[in-house]
């Protein structure tokens, strides 16, 4: 019976996945006769056949579930009974959710600022020098690999053997300190620096990011500047600061923002390397721990809830300088 109950699976995934063609087949059938014989159809029927599908996708794949969420992070951990805002003061009240956002906080404070930094004056010091390619392509790698792998990396990184005779160390650091002469470390486990040597990994991933778009502003400075500023005295760390950086400051709110959005939502790394334990765990990743761990439905749409309105001013400060750097050019 096992084989015939798989065929029969087998039969209805066969049967959706031809009706799923079938409509696709008809809806782009009626989105071309439209466009064919557009004076035979109303307008507004065009252009409710090629922004109806995408305008129902986003309702069904966005709004629904946004609302959806917002709606459970007022009720208990079942996800039946009403509790009001009680999952949003848990979040302010509670030592351990107030941990986790003290280490939200570090996380979008440290690694925008560093890996921007690393990556303007990276991006500066290479530019137009005989090995700029391979310098550039070395510092871009990390980010092609995933944040799980790049967790995986590190922790090997960071991995920590016992100081004992005749056991070796195998991470990396932790035998340099050993050549040293220093006693090895449990980099990932001892508090608050394990938070700090994960937050170097995101670091590490995105200062290849900043410095490949500010590279590419900084190349698009026009020349006439540089060359009227090198006319006036102006050189090295004067040139960087007044006239470098104004120049590419609309580039380097773009970097910031990016990298400070994609900081907000950092979960592999966590997962990957501490799982959120020792006193690591961010809002993304206690998001994922309090709904699928520990079941706590309200108390997990809460956080995501709080983790959409972080990300709000972050967006809009994004949209207004964009618009007040077009506003100039």
């Amino acid at each position: 019976m096992d084989w015939l109950l798989d065929a029969e699976t087998t039969a209805h995934k066969l049967a959706l996945m031809v009706l799923a063609i079938a409509l696709f087949a008809v809806v782009m059938g009626g989105i071309l006769f439209a466009v064919d014989k557009p004076k035979r159809v109303p307008q507004w029927v065009v252009v409710l056949g090629f922004l109806g599908p995408p305008l129902l996708l986003l309702l069904v794949g966005l709004v629904y579930p946004a609302l959806r969420t917002l709606v459970s992070s007022f009720q208990d951990r079942s996800g039946d009974g009403f509790v009001g805002a009680a999952n949003y003061t848990a979040i302010f009240t509670n030592p351990e959710l107030l941990l986790v956002l003290r280490n939200t906080v570090l996380w979008v404070v440290l690694v925008p600022l560093v890996a921007t930094t690393f990556g303007l004056v990276y991006a500066y010091l290479v530019d137009r020098t005989r090995f700029e390619n391979l310098a550039k392509a070395l510092v871009f790698l990390p980010m092609a690999i995933s944040g799980v792998a790049a967790g995986i990396i590190w922790k090997f990184v960071y991995e920590y053997r016992p100081d004992q005779e005749g056991i070796n160390q195998i991470g990396l650091l932790n035998q340099l300190l050993v050549w040293l002469g220093l006693e090895p470390r449990q980099l990932l486990l001892d508090q608050p620096q394990n938070t700090f040597f994960i937050i170097a990994v995101m670091i590490w991933i995105n200062a290849g990011f900043a410095m490949t778009v500010l590279s590419a502003s900084i190349k698009a400075i026009p020349d006439d500047i540089t060359e009227a500023a090198r006319l006036d005295g102006v050189s090295g760390v004067e040139m960087f600061r007044h006239v470098t950086v104004p120049s590419i400051r609309p580039a380097l709110v773009v970097v910031l923002t990016t990298v400070a959005i994609s900081t907000l939502k950092v979960f592999d790394i966590v997962y990957t390397m501490t799982g959120g334990q020792f006193g690591t765990s961010v809002i993304a990743n206690e998001f994922y721990s309090q709904t699928f761990r520990q079941g706590n439905q309200g108390l997990g749409a809460a956080l995501a809830v709080l983790l959409f309105v972080l990300v709000i001013p972050i967006i809009a400060y994004n949209v207004r300088q964009l618009r007040l750097s077009e506003e100039i050019r």
